[in-house]
C-alpha cells in the first residue's frame, strides 16, 4: 500500500537528482509526478558534471523559495548537497541523502571536482540511506558519510543503488522517510524511521 500523498504545507521540497539525472522510471521523477509542488534543481550539463555549476544551481534554487526547503537527493545529487551546505546558506530544514556518491573512488566517472567529499557536520536534520549492495558508495562508507554529517543513517540492505536498475520505482519506504522530515506529516516526530 502506498503511503498517502505528502503535503507539505509552508516546506518546499527540492528534488536534488545525481549524475546523468533521475529517467521516468526513477523513484524522483515519480514522485515529482505525484506531487506537484515538488521542484527539479536542473543542471546545464547532466553528463559532465562540474562542482561549481551544480553547487550553483543547487543555491539559485534553495534562495528563490520563499518557504523552508527539504531537500531529497540522490547519488551525486547527495553529495552537491553536502557540497553546498560548506560554504552556502539557505532555508533548508532537513534533507534525505540517498546513496551517495563514493567520489573519491569512483575514477572511472567525471566527479573530480566534487572531491574531497566535507566532513563536517551538516547545518540542518539529514537522513543518510545506504545499501550492502550499492556499487558507487561501500555500506561502510555511507555509514561514515552520516556519522561525519551527524545524520540519521539508514541501513536499507541488498538495495543496490536504490534506482531504477536495483528494481526501485515508486520507493515507498523513501516517502515514508521523507515525511519523517516534512512537518506535520505522520512520522515527522518520530526520528528513527527504519527502512524494512
Amino acid at each position: 500500500m502506498r503511503p498517502p500523498h505528502i503535503l507539505c504545507g509552508m516546506t518546499r521540497v527540492l528534488v536534488v537528482p545525481g549524475y546523468q539525472n533521475s529517467g521516468p522510471g526513477h523513484w524522483q521523477t515519480l514522485w515529482e509526478q505525484e506531487n506537484p509542488d515538488y521542484i527539479r534543481v536542473e543542471q546545464d550539463d547532466w553528463e559532465h558534471p562540474t562542482c561549481d555549476a551544480w553547487v550553483s544551481r543547487l543555491d539559485e534554487a534553495v534562495n528563490a523559495s520563499e518557504e523552508e526547503v527539504v531537500l531529497v537527493a540522490h547519488s551525486l545529487g547527495a553529495i552537491t548537497v553536502v557540497r553546498w551546505a560548506a560554504a552556502h546558506v539557505g532555508p533548508v530544514r532537513a534533507a534525505l541523502l540517498v546513496a551517495p556518491a563514493d567520489v573519491e573512488n569512483l575514477p572511472d566517472y567525471p566527479f573530480e571536482s566534487f572531491t574531497p567529499v566535507p566532513l563536517a557536520p551538516l547545518p540542518f536534520e539529514a537522513f543518510v540511506v545506504g545499501s550492502i549492495t550499492d556499487p558507487y558508495v561501500s555500506i561502510e562508507r555511507a555509514r561514515a558519510f552520516a556519522g561525519a554529517w551527524r545524520a540519521v543513517f539508514i541501513d536499507a540492505g541488498d538495495a543496490g543503488h536504490i534506482n531504477v536498475d536495483s528494481g526501485h520505482g515508486p520507493w515507498d519506504q523513501g516517502e515514508l522517510l521523507l515525511a519523517g522530515l516534512l512537518p506535520g506529516t505522520p512520522g515527522s516526530d518520530d526520528p528513527t524511521v527504519v527502512i524494512a
